[in-house]
């Protein structure tokens, strides 16, 4: 894949899910499509989220800024590096598929805010509270 649209698409999805988040909570949401990319290629490239930043980003039902009729959608297609948090949304993709991004969240492979509480985290202890969301390691 073309590292440029990787950036890019990575960027945008880091932008919808976390743009409030500030950068703590931007990497955060970076670890987790990374650490899913990084859990389909030890299974041999395969698994049903995707297997590069680009599927796994754009996965229907994974990142709601990429649903169809969330109203986040676009904003996510329209933003613009002249907005801050692109900005730095933008800078986080370019350094986490060039150079690699220590990953905060403990290998966590899901997240959700605080605000709501999602069926397949009833059972599940987070890993680690960043900013507003709760991250939580569901694939070994």
């Amino acid at each position: 894949m073309n590292d440029q649209r990787a950036i890019e698409i990575l960027a945008r999805t880091i932008w919808g899910e976390a743009r409030s988040e500030g950068v703590e909570g931007m990497k955060a949401i970076t670890c987790v499509v990374l650490n899913r990319v990084s859990i389909a290629q030890k299974r041999g490239g395969h698994f049903w989220w995707g297997h590069d930043i680009q599927s796994v980003c754009l996965k229907p039902w994974q990142f709601s800024c990429w649903k169809k009729n969330d109203p986040n959608r676009q904003k996510v297609l329209a933003v613009t590096s002249d907005d801050p948090h692109f900005f730095h949304a933008l800078k986080i993709a370019k350094e986490a598929i060039t150079c690699g991004l220590e990953d905060m969240t403990l290998g966590s492979d899901h997240y959700h805010t605080v605000y709501i509480h999602p069926f397949w985290s009833k059972e599940e202890d987070p890993q680690c509270q960043i900013g507003r969301h709760l991250f939580y390691k569901l694939i070994e």
